[in-house]
């Protein structure tokens, strides 16, 4: 058992995500940062889709009731034991009574909390994570609260020693100036030919609007071509008959400050998607914060696809080095 004393800014129980219900409105949530939530089940030796904690900017303060085996892995967040600095990227053992804490965020936006047998909470629509504008999934449907009692659960796959890390060169950097790679469409053809060339030159600033939902982009105004309002759109040249919205699309109401839709976001609707992110670069998106620049870089279906392969490859390379660690005497 886990008891929260204290639950930080944002704290939320997450897998990989509420697949195959996206056709009924349900967006998939689970963890944002999809790399290092699967590396820090890796590092637990946790079947790969077990639950994680999802910590967002300022961490929690966490009372391990029982002995544990954790890992902590994504941004720059740093963790402690008992008040002393523990390394990220690293199995690491945790005893009853223990308190895990974290100072103040160095790098990137959200850490990953993984915990030998995972969390255990009720599955919805074949998922645990949390996804709060519905209240289903996680702990109530909610970020975690003070006095909450988390119980571990047994999704285990295998057992890995502690002191296992992560080798250096495979762990993501993290910096305030973020290059996100899209694909243009679906509705890019709504805007004029020097906006979209302004999109992709333009410096875009992170406001305060930035969550699981999406993350808003302060820059300067991007124009559309103007056309006669069609039979079931909106009367702003930013509408479109509603269509629906990928994970990572892009969408700018009116012209102003773009919007990337995200793990919680709505899955469809009446504004114009101009462009959408990748898969492998969501994880980046994941970890940039408010404040800190974004440069949107175009890419074709092909890179994307090779992109994807890369991690993929990577996230095995991640799986033998684990597994050569276990061989070691």
């Amino acid at each position: 058992m886990i008891k929260v004393k204290n639950p930080g800014l944002q704290t939320t129980v997450q897998d990989v995500g509420r697949i195959g219900y996206y056709e009924v409105g349900m967006p998939p949530s689970g963890a944002m940062d999809q790399f290092s939530y699967k590396v820090g089940n890796l590092l637990v030796g946790n079947d790969d889709g077990a639950t994680s904690l999802e910590i967002t900017y300022m961490g929690p303060v966490l009372e391990f009731e029982e002995d544990a085996v954790i890992a902590l892995t994504g941004g720059d967040i740093p963790p402690k034991i008992n008040g002393e600095p523990v390394p990220m990227w690293e199995t690491l053992s945790i005893k009853a009574g223990d308190l895990l804490s974290f100072d103040f965020v160095k790098g990137g936006a959200r850490i990953y909390l993984a915990v030998k047998g995972g969390i255990d909470v009720p599955p919805i629509m074949e998922s645990r994570s949390t996804y709060t504008l519905c209240g289903i999934g996680g702990v109530d449907g909610r970020p975690l609260q003070e006095n909450d009692e988390l119980k571990l659960g047994n999704d285990v796959k295998q057992q890995v020693k502690i002191g296992t890390r992560i080798p250096d060169e495979l762990i993501p950097e993290y910096t305030k100036h973020h290059e996100i790679r899209v694909i243009m469409g679906l509705c890019s053809y709504r805007l004029t030919e020097e906006s979209k060339k302004r999109f992709f030159s333009l410096d875009w600033t992170i406001t305060p609007e930035a969550n699981r939902v999406g993350y808003r982009f302060k820059g300067e105004r991007l124009n559309f071509v103007e056309r006669e309002q069609p039979f079931g759109a909106g009367s702003n040249p930013s509408n479109v008959v509603d269509l629906g919205y990928p994970i990572g699309s892009i969408q700018v109401p009116d012209g102003v400050e773009p919007i990337a839709l995200l793990n919680d976001a709505v899955t469809g609707g009446g504004y114009a998607t101009i462009a959408t992110i990748i898969s492998t670069d969501l994880n980046k998106m994941a970890q940039a914060k408010t404040n800190e620049k974004v440069r949107f870089i175009s890419c074709n279906i092909d890179e994307a696809l090779e992109a994807r392969k890369a991690e993929r490859d990577k996230i095995e390379q991640i799986r033998e080095q684990i597994q050569s660690q276990q061989q070691e005497v």
